[in-house]
Parts: structure tokens; C-alpha cells; sequence
């Protein structure tokens, strides 16, 4: 029996490990580290670089749905908790994502990024900025009420109770320091882009074997008495 009891518990141990190690922080840090970080001014053509910088809009900014704060990439997820009576758990209901072209400023300097959907040209780790939930006790907030009627979700069940919802969402805010990473190109740029005074820009590029890498996490940038 206390075999049996070992090799469960490693087999265990094992899932868990496997599933932080490929999990998409751990998989887009384990990518970053693995290259050192690069000025805009200095980028080559052809060559993987690691760039952090501050996210700017280039166009109209999108809206988070709930925080209202302007970004360029966000992601939100709504939840409603079910139950069969024995069990119970979270499901999906809104995986919303949402992302547009847009700078990383350094220093006075850009890189744009063109993130595509078809291919899916990038992978990304975005830090949970925003939290919100109601239940049987637990009204919906105003916002968060007026959120979900928007997606056509009811938040009260048939008996008059609140339903058990809960709500996350990231964002690339409108100024926030990022890193980003990929092959990078110089591009001519034969129509004006706002905002942006020059001929040529560079930008980052996916390859066959590797995205475009974008984070928001703190843990990626460059510790602050190595910023520039």
C-alpha cells in the first residue's frame, strides 16, 4: 500500500510540474531569458531581439470592457459556476480576445508590432489586472451588471437568486512597459503612419519555428538599475 501511495503521489507531483513548466508564463519567460535586451536604434534585420519598452496606440485605442482603461491588447474571460448536485464547476461562457497594431517606445524611439490572428502570428502572457464576481449573496456591481447584459448574460436564475459568475481581465494598457520579442525587419514605409515622423520602422516578425513574443508580466523586464 505505501508504494501504491508513493507512486500516486509522484505521479502527482510529476502532472504538476509538467503543467507549470508549459504553462504560458512559464513558457514565455523560459523563451525571453534565453536573449539579451536590445535598443530600438540598434535592431539588424533578420536577427531575434528582446525589446522592452512602453505600449503606445497607433490608431484609436481599444476599451477594456469593464476597467474602461485604454490598451491595445486585452483579454477577459467570463465564468458561471454549474453543479449536477455531486459536483461542481467553473464554465466558460465569454473567452474574449482582442488585440491591435501598435508601438513600443524607447528612449524617443519605436518598434511597431503587427499581430495577426490567421496565422496566429504571436503567443502572450498577460498579467490578471481586473477581478470581479457576484453569487448568491453577492450582488453584481453596477458595471460588472451592465457588462454582462451586454453579452446577453442573465445574472439572476429562474428562482430570483444571483447566479455565480466571476469575471477576469488583462490588459496592455496605453503607456505600460512591456517586453516584447521577435525576428526583426525594417520596413519602408511608402504611407505616413500617425504619429511616427520617419521613413523606415523596424518591426518584429514571426518565423516558422518562433512567434512574436509579448508580455506584460514584471518579471520579464530588465531590473530598473539596468534600464536605460
Amino acid at each position: 500500500m505505501p508504494i501504491i501511495v508513493f507512486l500516486i503521489a509522484f505521479a502527482i507531483a510529476i502532472i504538476i510540474l509538467l503543467i507549470y513548466y508549459f504553462s504560458a508564463k512559464t513558457t514565455i519567460l523560459r523563451r525571453l531569458k534565453k536573449v539579451g535586451f536590445s535598443r530600438i536604434g540598434s535592431l539588424q534585420n533578420n536577427r531575434f531581439a528582446k525589446i522592452e519598452g512602453t505600449a503606445l496606440n497607433i490608431g484609436d485605442p481599444l476599451i477594456a470592457p469593464l476597467s474602461k482603461r485604454k490598451c491595445v491588447f486585452y483579454k477577459i474571460k467570463i465564468e458561471r459556476k454549474e453543479s449536477n448536485g455531486k459536483s461542481a464547476h467553473w464554465k466558460t461562457i465569454v473567452n474574449e480576445k482582442r488585440i491591435q497594431d501598435f508601438f513600443v517606445e524607447q528612449t524617443g524611439e519605436r518598434l511597431i508590432i503587427f499581430p495577426m490572428q490567421d496565422p496566429k502570428n504571436y503567443y502572450d502572457y498577460l498579467d490578471t489586472d481586473k477581478t470581479v464576481s457576484s453569487g448568491t449573496f453577492k450582488d453584481p456591481t453596477p458595471e460588472f451588471k451592465a457588462l454582462l447584459e451586454a453579452y446577453n448574460i442573465k445574472t439572476e436564475s429562474v428562482f430570483g437568486l444571483n447566479k455565480q459568475l466571476r469575471y477576469t481581465e488583462a490588459i496592455v494598457e496605453v503607456g505600460e512597459r512591456i517586453t516584447v520579442a521577435g525576428h526583426v525587419k525594417w520596413i519602408k514605409l511608402d504611407n505616413p503612419v500617425k504619429n511616427y515622423n520617419y521613413s523606415s520602422i523596424a518591426s518584429l516578425t514571426a518565423t516558422t519555428n518562433e512567434k512574436i513574443l509579448i508580455t506584460d508580466t514584471p518579471e520579464a523586464l530588465r531590473p530598473k538599475h539596468g534600464r536605460a
